[in-house]
């Protein structure tokens, strides 16, 4: 039985979703924002030693100190997704299992996020 269907139509819906170029360029603009953000946390945390940890909450409680610290929190996080994401789709070749993946990393970031968000407003509202 011979396939009646032009070339055009069987190839239809199976090409480029068009989302890599945007899953790029997000993943490298979160790369941009962590660099300001890690090289403020390596320089504030320099300034530490010999802190107690009294000293050490009063530090993450000062309102810029914790807005930063949420700010790298949630970018750091959601730029390991976007590579992890990357990653799997590259390595795992059924996509059942990768879409299982992808949702297991999702959801660990996600919750990972949440977690580190929550324990500075934790300590900034608490100290």
């Amino acid at each position: 039985m011979s396939n009646l269907r032009t070339p055009l139509s069987q190839v239809k819906g199976h090409g480029s979703a068009k989302d890599g170029t945007s899953h790029f360029w997000v993943q490298r603009l979160t790369a941009i924002a962590m660099v300001p953000l890690v090289l403020w946390l390596c320089f504030s945390v320099a300034s530490l030693p010999g802190m107690t940890q009294v000293e050490i909450r009063s530090w993450v409680s000062q309102p810029f100190t914790a807005v930063l610290l949420i700010l790298l929190i949630a970018t750091g996080f959601y730029h390991a997704k976007l590579g992890l994401q990357m990653v799997i789709e590259d390595y795992i070749g059924n996509h059942g299992p990768r879409t299982a993946v992808i949702i297991g990393v999702t959801m660990l970031c996600v919750f990972m996020a949440v977690l580190g968000v929550f324990s500075v407003m934790r300590i900034a509202f608490t100290a």
